[in-house]
């Protein structure tokens, strides 16, 4: 897989599996988790487990609704094994966010 590619698997649904591979700093990374709250155009919750480290699985929630002439996405990562994941999970949440921002802009 070369640097930036992304493959992802995705069975959306309530108990559905997703995993989501990727190279970045010439690093291979592959992340995945279980969906536990799926509401359409509305809010998504699902675990998110690092391959390396399966056992240090957290809780993200995405939810969306209309604001304006736009969308209000409020995001939350929580259930972090310790302080140092969870900052490392905000600097690369906070770049991805950045560049959909970008990107939608």
């Amino acid at each position: 897989m070369e640097e930036g590619s992304v493959k992802a698997d995705i069975d959306l649904r309530v108990g559905g599996r997703y995993r989501i591979s990727f190279n970045a700093s010439g690093n291979y990374n592959e992340v995945g988790g279980v969906y536990r709250e799926v509401v359409p155009n509305q809010r998504l919750v699902f675990s998110w487990a690092w391959h390396s480290t399966p056992e240090r699985e957290s809780l993200v929630t995405i939810s969306i609704k209309p604001e304006g002439r736009g969308t209000l996405l409020v995001f939350n990562h929580a259930q972090f094994v310790d302080e140092k994941a969870r900052d490392s999970h905000e600097r690369g949440w906070t770049e991805l966010l950045a560049k959909l921002e970008t990107h939608l802009a």
